[in-house]
């Protein structure tokens, strides 16, 4: 499928000292593989993951980048919970 056919997906990491990263991609596998090898952002660089926690699609890369905004504004006991269907 063309890349810019395929949805996008913002995820939610929850990292070794208890932090959350979000992020958003249109290849979920591969992103969480550079993540977990120290190759993703900066941030989960200096803390790495321990599991991903969901994700959610979204049609295209504007929708999810609104999402990624959003769920950054949540306190974090309510990030797992934007994720639900």
């Amino acid at each position: 499928m063309p890349s810019d056919e395929r949805p996008w997906f913002l995820y939610l990491i929850e990292c070794r000292d208890g932090s959350y990263y979000a992020g958003i991609t249109n290849d979920l596998d591969a992103r969480y593989r550079a993540h977990v090898d120290g190759k993703g952002a900066r941030y989960t660089r200096s803390h790495p993951p321990l599991r991903l926690l969901g994700s959610k699609s979204y049609p295209d890369r504007a929708a999810a980048s609104r999402a990624e905004w959003e769920i950054k504004q949540l306190p974090k006991a309510k990030k797992p919970g934007f994720l639900a269907p």
